[in-house]
């Protein structure tokens, strides 16, 4: 009687230990994700990455060097925090940023996604859309953006570990056309002006 009692004993212990083992487990493995694995962070990034690319232009207004770094720490980590970092520093120190700048609008216009083990990258093209202000006056401008992004779990979120920037295009990217369909504007009537 006393064999079988230790041997449910032993058993019970076993399966107890044994479903520990696997949860936990499963624990480390949604802590490593954060919530979010992988396959699913590629599947979700048609949404998540206009968000992000807020976040760095977002930085990239900012006056400070602080804040423009912590800003970016948000969305990026190591040699891409780095990079995005000194571009933007350095865009400062050459005028080539102005801080009155506005950004209305970021918009994807074409990207694809892939998981390969614990990262994802993102063939992306977007589009930005904002006030830009020269001396005496501000107009609107854009541009379109093509760049190669790799994002890896880091800390307790996805972030940019790796950016590389395909393409540039200011040709007419930020070009307004005004609402056919809306009534018009009498100032712009009158002036002839028809953006």
């Amino acid at each position: 009687m006393n064999a079988k009692i230790l041997a449910a004993v032993v058993l019970v212990f076993g399966i107890g230990v044994g479903a520990w083992a696997f949860l936990a487990q499963g624990a480390d493995e949604a802590a490593t994700e954060g919530q979010m694995s992988a396959t699913e962070f590629s599947r979700e990034s048609p949404l998540l990455l206009p968000d992000i690319l807020d976040v760095v232009y977002d930085a990239f207004g900012q006056t400070e060097e602080a804040a423009i770094y912590d800003r970016l720490a948000d969305v990026s980590s190591g040699p891409a925090l780095e990079q995005l970092y000194l571009e933007r520093v350095g865009a400062m120190a050459g005028g080539g940023l102005n801080p009155d700048q506005e950004i209305h609008e970021i918009e994807l216009s074409g990207m694809s996604a892939r998981s390969e083990g614990q990262r994802v990258t993102i063939d992306a093209k977007w589009r930005v859309l904002g006030v830009v202000g020269h001396a005496e006056h501000m107009h609107m401008r854009g541009n379109a953006y093509s760049a190669d992004l790799v994002f890896e779990f880091v800390e307790d979120r996805w972030k940019i570990t790796g950016f590389t920037l395909t393409d540039v295009d200011r040709t007419d990217a930020g070009t307004l056309e005004r609402n056919k369909d809306a009534p018009p504007d009498d100032a712009a009537e009158a002036s002839g002006d028809k953006t």
